[in-house]
Order: C-alpha cells, then sequence, then structure tokens
C-alpha cells in the first residue's frame, strides 16, 4: 500500500491553486493543464521507482523473560538489500500489555552503491516496560519506505514474530541475596534474634562471645582447653514450607500500581529464597481458580531444595493472574492435605474478611493437624486512608461509622484465629514480606515446626 507523504500533499495544493489562479486569468489554463500531467507523470514514476526497490528484511530482539514494571530495551536489525539508500519508518506492533518509549523510529540504510558488501544493515532500539505478568506476543513489524522524490511512503508488514515471558520482578531476589550475603537482613527490618538454650540443632563448638548464655558451655571443652567454649546451634534444617496461594477476586485490590496478588508473589519469592538458604524445601499450591496461559485447575509445585526451585517458582506462577472466584478454604485445604503428607509450615496468602470465619476456621482447622499454619492477610491501605478523613457531613459520619464497624469484625475473626491458636499476620502489601520473613525466622528459632 502506498501512503502520500506530506510533499506530495503540497504539489497538489500548489496544482489546485494554479487551478484557481487559471479560472480568474485564461492565459494560466494551458500552464495549470501541463502542470497536472507533469505532477502525475512525475508521482507515477515515483511511485514505480519505489514499488521496484528490493525488500528490507529485519530481526527483533529481546529478553526470554523480562520483569513486571522493569524497562527493558527492545533491538530491532534492518537490512537493507537494495542499492540505493533507503529511509524507513519503523512500527513495532508491541503488545498492549507493555508500555513503549521511543516509538516510531526514522531511520536511512545505505545501499550497496556506497557499501562494497551490498548488504547493509542498521539497529534500532526503544524502550518497553511490562504491565501485567504472562508470555506476551510481538506479532509484526510495520514499516513505511520513503520514495526517492520523498513523494510517496510505501507501507509494509515485515512477518517478525516474538515472544517473551513477563516475570514477577526478581531483582528484589537478587538485591536479597546480597543483603545476605552480607548479612545485612537488618536493613530490610529482618531481625535475627539471638538464640537462647537448647531444641536447636548443634552446628559447632567455638569461644565464648558477650552476650552467650550459661547453659551454652561446653564445660568437657572448656576444660581440655582452659578457656570457655560455647556450642553454637543452627536452626533445624531439611524442613519443609509450602504456600497456599489465594487466587481469589480480593487479590485484584490495588493500593498501589501492583495488586495485592503481585505483592503476594514477590513476597513469596524473597521468603523463599530465605527459606532455600536455611536448607528448607519450599513449593506452592494455589485455589480459587486462575486464567494464564496454564489456565484451568490449581497448580501444584510439590517442596523441592536448591537455587533452582525459584526458577521453578517463577515459571509456575508467571503468568496466574486473579480470576473471579470467592476462595474455597476448606476445599484447599482438603485438596493440600491430600497432596501432601509430610509436616510442614503451611503458609495461606489471602486477604480475609468477618464473613470467611465460617469457611476459615474449619479449614484452618484440618490442616493444623498435620501442619504447622501460618495465615498471612493483606488488608487495604484505602480503608486506613478513609479513616484519616475529616467528616463534612453525615454521609461522611456513616460512611467513617461503617468502617470502623468492619475494620472491628475484621479484627474479632484474628482474635478468633489466635484463641485457636493459629499463627497469624495482618500486614498492609507494602510491609508483607518482612512480616512473613520474621515470622518464618521466629517460627525457626522457637522449633514450633
Amino acid at each position: 500500500m502506498f501512503i502520500p507523504t506530506h510533499r506530495l500533499l503540497l504539489l497538489i495544493m500548489a496544482i489546485a491553486m494554479l487551478g484557481l489562479i487559471s479560472s480568474f486569468w485564461p492565459a494560466m489554463l494551458i500552464v495549470w493543464q501541463i502542470s497536472i500531467v507533469l505532477a502525475v507523470a512525475i508521482a507515477v514514476i515515483d511511485g514505480s521507482l519505489l514499488l521496484l526497490n528490493k525488500p528490507v528484511t529485519a530481526t527483533r530482539q529481546l529478553q526470554g523473560s523480562i520483569p513486571l514494571g522493569v524497562k527493558r530495551d527492545v533491538k530491532i536489525t534492518l537490512t537493507n538489500t537494495d542499492s540505493k539508500t533507503q529511509t524507513i519508518d519503523i512500527f513495532d506492533h508491541f503488545p498492549l500489555q507493555v508500555e513503549a518509549v521511543g516509538m516510531p523510529i526514522t531511520t536511512s540504510i545505505s545501499g550497496s552503491d556506497n557499501n562494497d558488501n551490498g548488504n547493509n544493515t542498521a539497529t534500532v532500539s526503544y524502550s518497553i516496560t511490562a504491565k501485567e505478568r504472562g508470555k506476551i506476543v510481538f506479532p509484526a513489524l510495520q514499516i513505511r519506505i520513503l520514495s526517492k522524490l520523498e513523494l510517496w511512503k510505501r507501507n509494509q508488514y515485515l512477518d517478525v514474530y516474538n515472544e517473551t515471558r513477563v516475570y514477577p520482578n526478581f531483582a528484589a531476589v537478587a538485591h536479597m541475596a546480597l543483603l545476605a550475603t552480607d548479612n545485612r537482613l537488618s536493613q530490610l527490618g529482618i531481625m535475627k534474634k539471638r538464640r537462647r538454650g537448647e531444641g536447636q540443632d548443634f552446628h559447632q563448638l567455638r569461644e565464648y562471645r558477650d552476650g552467650d548464655s550459661l547453659r551454652q558451655i561446653d564445660w568437657k571443652a572448656t576444660s581440655r582447653t582452659r578457656k570457655l567454649i560455647s556450642r553454637e546451634y543452627q536452626d533445624e534444617r531439611d524442613q519443609e514450607v509450602i504456600f497456599l496461594l489465594d487466587c481469589g477476586q480480593r487479590m485484584t485490590t490495588k493500593d498501589d500500581e501492583l495488586s495485592h496478588f503481585d505483592h503476594t508473589l514477590n513476597a513469596m519469592l524473597l521468603l523463599s529464597y530465605v527459606a532455600l538458604k536455611q536448607g528448607d524445601s519450599v513449593g506452592l499450591a494455589t485455589f480459587s481458580g486462575q486464567n494464564g496461559e496454564k489456565s484451568g485447575e490449581a497448580r501444584w509445585l510439590s517442596p523441592k531444595k536448591g537455587n533452582h526451585t525459584i526458577q521453578h517458582i517463577l515459571n509456575t506462577l508467571y503468568d496466574l493472574q486473579p480470576s473471579d472466584q470467592s476462595p474455597d478454604y476448606t476445599q484447599a485445604a482438603t485438596d493440600l492435605l491430600i497432596r501432601h503428607k509430610k509436616r510442614a509450615l503451611v503458609i495461606v496468602l489471602t486477604n480475609i474478611r468477618d464473613e470467611d470465619s465460617e469457611d476459615l476456621s474449619p479449614a484452618l482447622k484440618i490442616l493444623s493437624k498435620r501442619h504447622l499454619v501460618l495465615l498471612a492477610s493483606l488488608r487495604e491501605e484505602a480503608l486506613d486512608k478513609a479513616l484519616q478523613k475529616k467528616i463534612q457531613d453525615l454521609p461522611d459520619a456513616i460512611r467513617i461509622a461503617a468502617l470502623h464497624r468492619y475494620l472491628q469484625q475484621r479484627q474479632s475473626t484474628f482474635k478468633a484465629l489466635q484463641n485457636n491458636k493459629v499463627l497469624n499476620v495482618d500486614v498492609s502489601p507494602n510491609n508483607l514480606t518482612i512480616e512473613l520473613i520474621n515470622s518464618y525466622l521466629n517460627i525457626k528459632r522457637s522449633g514450633l515446626l
């Protein structure tokens, strides 16, 4: 398809003006007619030469996986097989799930007359930022080649297909790895409390340090070396952590750019990293339905050890999206008991409401018979912000009263869980990671699991 350029439109406008003048000045009529013929001939010749140009080929380069919300570059390489230099406008057909900056792009590629090898290329780039997780597809590339006299642009679609996967932002995991290597987890608010007393796996003997308990002193080793020797304990290893992830409609709530569901996935990744470093196995199960490339039945990843487990988790969850279903806690608990027999720390990630108590309490009681259960519930920050607004009229007062009533009923649900000795945290999405890791480390040190 040929598209007229602004230069051709200006030429047409000039001829039209000449025609208008000739209507008042008949002597100019012959000039106008000749200009029409010449303009048509030039436009046809210019378009024909553009049609005879040899084709342009293209390739697109992008990473096989990109993190959510992080800017990444896409490179496009064009090859000009024609003998003449060609000016090209590039329009990449990027998916709706990304935001693009730097598109369209205009570039010129030399022809074989200007280069001995006759195969000239140009590489351009633009940046994309993924807004959703899952598989995204770049189906085609659109180019417009400018004619020699710049009267026409030839529109072409090149079959350049690429696909990539958008994962949760795992850059935070690398940051966590650096902090853990430097023993600086406290920078994230994660408190590593000093162990006191017995009940942990013996690790090694070492010299006594200030703050060590007297019960840690090994008197036999002390008598042999004639200096105080302490027994050092380490957290029990080879235990199992299983995430039970709610994929229901409440997880679509947003307090910032990320949904509660995406905040939960990020927290899972970080806690998984910490648990794997502790020598534990990590697995996951989903419930309440989901959509995505692997849509259908709930997903299950049996507990595994090793750093490669993080990649398994990413591959299992990268395209997972919350559905419009309500959570079915009892069914989720029953399915997990069928799938996994060995005792584990089961971390239920959800957003509970007061009306969930009738279904949630029996489900947690079922799980607690075999596993240690930690319930992590996300609290909407929008509710806290709404409570801080000034009351101006009666509707404001009614709304604030309803919010207090809702939060009171929610708090009653958590008190009932605590009375049943169910471990739980109720936090905002931004604090979920820190609270989960602190709770996990406390459980490890207390020997509850």
